[in-house]
């Protein structure tokens, strides 16, 4: 019997014209557009027989991941400038968030991240950009940010709560300083308010989420100034949403966002 060869689906997109080089098919995976017998490809090094039929559907993503797209919506919604700002991107990961602040006019940005060897290497080699990987932002300190103190902060983190972020980066985010930070219910809500496969789909438990978050995050010093919910869904369809924090200065005066039901109420009649 004849062994089947195969080839990373990455190379494949590329030895037939569907993506012009690698990073580009690799970024159409990440972004959930390339199909083999309709079943959705989510690794760029997965090997499938050469002679499998591949489909990139939908136009490619402008950011080496999903995420940037997450951020575009806040940068709009919000009302927020990172133009000529030096950036903190928290779980930085793929680096979407840093590639649409960057397009967006950031002037530098910290891309930080637990993990490594996952940054696409458009954003790693970047002069602008200071990768900061294997670093547990629970530990960091001013004096860590070398090029000066971030202006401007992103948050996307799994596994972990908020009220282990903003602590640490209330000592770090100059005042006045803004964070678009992304909520998590699956990561916030108790153990007994998380579903099969660590969905929360209870609007209830997302109310309660928000509620409590932006509580903590008040508790702690910041403003929630604004929220609304990711134009796309976590994992395992996991809808999250968007807290537009700012770390005031003394006598700073912002009106808290108060509205979070109706936060929720859009998020799932527009994600459903």
């Amino acid at each position: 019997m004849t062994k089947q060869i195969k080839e990373r689906v990455d190379i494949l997109l590329v030895e037939r014209g569907l993506c012009e080089t690698r990073e580009k098919a690799k970024r159409s995976i990440m972004a959930g557009l390339v199909f083999s017998n309709e079943t959705r490809i989510d690794k760029a090094g997965e090997k499938i027989p050469v002679d499998a039929p591949l489909q990139v559907k939908g136009s490619q993503l402008k950011y080496v991941s999903r995420g940037g797209l997450k951020l575009e919506k806040a940068l709009e919604v919000f009302d927020m400038s990172v133009e000529g700002k030096l950036m903190l991107d928290i779980g930085s990961s793929t680096g979407g968030f840093t590639d649409c602040a960057l397009q967006n006019g950031a002037k530098h940005c910290y891309a930080l991240d637990v993990g490594s060897n996952q940054l696409a290497w458009k954003i790693r080699s970047d002069e602008r950009v200071t990768v900061m990987e294997k670093t547990n932002f629970r530990y960091s300190k001013p004096e860590d940010f070398t090029a000066g103190l971030p202006e401007f902060a992103t948050i996307d983190v799994s596994f972990i709560s908020l009220s282990l972020i903003l602590p640490v980066l209330k000592t770090i985010l100059i005042p006045g300083g803004d964070v678009m930070a992304l909520v998590k219910p699956q990561f916030e809500a108790g153990k007994e308010n998380v579903g099969k496969k660590g969905i929360v789909r209870d609007p209830k438990i997302h109310l309660e989420v928000l509620e409590e978050t932006a509580k903590m995050a008040t508790d702690i010093g910041f403003v929630v100034k604004d929220a609304s919910y990711s134009p796309i869904t976590g994992g395992e369809g996991n809808i999250e949403f968007l807290f537009h924090l700012v770390n005031p200065k003394e006598g700073q005066e912002i009106e808290p966002f108060t509205n979070f039901k109706g936060v929720v109420d859009t998020a799932h009649s527009e994600l459903k």
